[in-house]
């Protein structure tokens, strides 16, 4: 596939860009987009063949889960089997921020999002490009690194370009992201774990749920 890109202004971006990425996302498309930390591709976890587009693009194993972007609370609560207090305490104190929550995914979830799993992770991104896209679709969205599986993260459009090159259909670029990887946290089992530590550390994770 050709691969295109356009440049936006990651702070301010304009509508244009904003509705030509929803309507790559419809058309069941794989598109790449700025963040608060690092680059993401993005598209319709609904699809399933956009989800399979996902996996082939990364060359990332059927076991792994595909994060989801949400516009907040409400939206995640929609895709989550049932919502604990820890959930609220995270999601009120770290959101929008770079705080993965690993949750229990409903039936509304595909499967095959979950990685066969039923686990769902979920994040509200302080993106303002993400946001408005997200707001435009009125949908959660597939969001995973930018990146080929075990190969380095892309801080810019022009890297993630030259790595994903013919895999994605469009890449938006917004420059640099200068953020910290996202924290991601399981709150699935009686005891939360710490899965991978981002910009945001386990003390501060600890300190906010022993309030619970």
């Amino acid at each position: 596939m050709a691969t295109d890109l356009i440049e936006v202004d990651a702070e301010n971006p304009s509508s244009d860009a904003v509705e030509r990425a929803a309507a790559s996302v419809r058309r069941g498309e794989i598109i790449a987009i700025p963040t608060d930390a690092l680059y993401t591709l993005v598209a319709d976890p609904l699809n399933l063949h956009a989800v399979g587009r996902v996996f082939a693009a990364k060359g990332r194993e059927a076991h792994r889960s595909l994060p989801l972007l949400v516009t907040g609370i409400y939206m995640a609560e929609e895709l989550v089997k049932e919502v604990n207090n820890r959930f609220y305490l995270l999601a009120r104190h770290f959101w929008p921020g770079p705080l993965t929550i690993i949750v229990p995914g409903s039936a509304k979830v595909p499967l095959k999002v979950t990685g066969n799993t039923g686990r769902l992770a979920v994040r509200q991104s302080r993106s303002k490009f993400a946001n408005a896209l997200l707001e435009f679709l009125g949908q959660p969205l597939i969001s995973t690194s930018a990146n080929l599986s075990g190969k380095p993260t892309c801080h810019s459009g022009i890297e993630v370009f030259g790595q994903m090159d013919g895999r994605v259909d469009l890449v938006v670029d917004g420059g640099l992201c200068t953020g910290g990887g996202s924290t991601t946290v399981d709150i699935t089992e009686p005891y939360w774990r710490m899965i991978k530590e981002g910009a945001i550390t386990e003390k501060e994770i600890a300190e906010i749920l022993h309030r619970s």
